[in-house]
């Protein structure tokens, strides 16, 4: 049996092993959703899942029948699919050794300009061949020079910032794991005066870690997509790189936290990784 739960703890529920597989997504509604580069999934019968607690806490997002998210911190919830009797977790938000590990990606065509797959799992441009499912088609921003784009799963929140962000790192400590449901986070983080809101950030929702110094997340309260933050303090925005709609120029520079990292996740690239913050942070 394994115990899942969200960033803030209100929603909790477990599930019954084993998984019948694990996976990484790439689609553009996975990288925006959780704000990352890909998601990790594993499936699992649906009769062995059960609610623990928080099951009034969750939202569905206006984007997707699909997906669903806890109001209060906006990490991702379970995905219950009755009519296949399965039940679709994010690995991100599981406690412990899974038992098991990705198998494949898919939906690689959709992949993120700024993310290198470097691992020799089978790769995907949409579904398996063997599952069947509708791809949803979705509008690609047209680029504009100097200028990065991105918004949130359901576009209610748009953002761009000017030049070359200051740095992309990522994060595989215990909080974003759970934040961001997904194997680690991948953040960009920009000087304030080159970022701007275009439109939607009164749609969005925080959550601040109650014993942190700085950890905060922010999601647009109607898609539960994940959202940048403007940090006034540290002077930067720490923008989640899944939200990016072009291509910021910039690709991730490091690993940090690694001593938290997942169990069920190797690295397999060549970037520097950091048991906790790098020197110079």
């Amino acid at each position: 049996m394994t115990k899942g739960a969200c960033l803030c703890g209100t929603v909790r529920f477990e599930i019954d092993g084993p998984f019948q597989t694990m996976l990484n997504c790439h689609c553009s509604m996975c990288r925006k959703f959780n704000g990352t580069a890909f998601t990790t999934a594993v499936v699992a019968p649906l009769p062995g899942f059960r609610w623990l607690a928080g099951e009034d806490a969750i939202r569905p997002s206006c984007a997707s029948d699909r997906r669903s998210f806890c109001g209060t911190c906006g990490s991702a919830t379970p995905m219950l699919r009755p009519e296949r009797q399965l039940a679709v977790l994010h690995a991100g938000n599981l406690e412990g050794d899974l038992g098991i590990e990705p198998k494949f990606h898919q939906f690689v065509g959709s992949k993120a300009p700024w993310y290198t797959i470097t691992d020799s799992l089978p790769q995907f441009e949409e579904w398996r061949p063997e599952m069947q499912a509708p791809v949803v088609s979705r509008p690609v921003a047209p680029p504009k020079e100097g200028v990065t784009q991105g918004s949130c799963l359901c576009g209610d929140v748009a953002f761009e910032f000017d030049g070359a962000p200051l740095r992309m790192v990522s994060c595989h400590c215990t909080r974003c794991r759970l934040g961001r449901s997904s194997a680690h986070a991948t953040n960009v983080f920009v000087a304030l005066d080159s970022f701007r809101w275009i439109h939607g950030d009164a749609q969005i929702a925080s959550y601040k870690v109650p014993d942190a110094r700085f950890f905060t997340v922010a999601f647009c309260k109607r898609c539960g997509g994940a959202a940048p933050r403007l940090s006034s303090e540290r002077g930067f925005a720490v923008v989640p790189a899944g939200t990016l709609d072009t291509d910021p120029g910039i690709r991730p520079a490091a690993h940090i936290f690694v001593d938290s990292k997942a169990s069920w996740f190797p690295i397999t690239d060549a970037l520097p990784q950091f048991a906790e913050y790098p020197p110079q942070a």
